[in-house]
């Protein structure tokens, strides 16, 4: 499976995946059309399934226009998102598998920036690969996402699955806010050399114009301030020894960043 990120939108991320074999492929969180049609078009593909992880627009905007032009694509997304998600089909919930080619997703239940966010999980195929995680607005490149419809209780748990993967997952979230992320978290984790040395590497890629996702599981563990709540150099940084309050300060903090 081909994964195939398309920019979109003023900064987000849509992603194509494209099987090969039988040159069909699927979306996940269409932002817009365009560039989707445009890709296919390329590969002269058909579109069998559009993989949506909440109901925001920026995520969805494009569904209608897929459907039009292909009325037989299975549309997916949370069950909580029933009546958000323009086409839905599938309701997904916590353990659910969905299937693209010979590759198996498995559903991450993940509220805490919408009710009802859902992330797409596939494990690799074989041993020495990685797997790829489609998680939508739970969780950035150096950052997450912010709280609009769930609490700082269910954010650190829905963030504490994603962080029970294995270190080589690739990280395909849906925007490129990875330098102002970085700059955020140096504020406060700034005696963190592995942040350090990654914001550099992240402010050469921006000024080169190339993209900062994937990223990688265990590069957000050393580095992403919203995975370390239980780090006490960040405790100390908002004045709380618990985990969830330090984070709710932590999230509190970028939001007005």
């Amino acid at each position: 499976m081909q994964i195939i990120r398309l920019e979109a939108l003023s900064d987000n991320y849509i992603f194509l995946l494209h099987d090969h074999k039988q040159n069909i492929a699927a979306v996940v969180d269409p932002a817009e059309a365009k560039p989707v049609l445009k890709k296919l078009s390329e590969l002269k593909a058909e579109l069998v399934a559009i993989f949506n992880t909440h109901h925001h627009n920026d995520h969805v905007g494009g569904n209608k226009q897929l459907i039009q032009q292909f009325p037989e694509v299975t549309v997916y997304g949370g069950a909580e998102d029933r009546g958000r998600i323009p086409g839905q089909q599938v309701f997904l919930e916590q353990g659910d598998r969905v299937e693209f080619a010979d590759r198996t997703a498995e559903i991450v239940f993940v509220p805490g920036h919408t009710r009802a966010h859902i992330a797409y999980y596939f494990p690799p195929e074989r041993s020495g690969e990685t797997g790829d995680l489609f998680c939508g607005d739970t969780l950035f490149a150096g950052g997450c996402g912010r709280l609009f419809e769930g609490t700082p209780t269910q954010m650190v748990e829905s963030l504490s699955k994603l962080r029970s993967l294995p270190d080589d997952t690739r990280i395909w979230c849906a925007h490129e806010y990875t330098l102002k992320n970085l700059q955020f978290a140096l504020t406060v984790d700034g005696n963190n050399t592995d942040l350090q040395r990654r914001f550099d590497e992240v402010k050469a890629y921006r000024s080169r114009g190339e993209a900062t996702v994937p990223s990688l599981l265990g590069v957000e563990k050393l580095t992403n301030p919203f995975l370390r709540w239980e780090q006490p150099s960040l405790q100390s940084a908002v004045k709380s020894s618990d985990p969830v309050q330090t984070f709710a300060r932590i999230r509190g903090m970028k939001d007005q960043f």
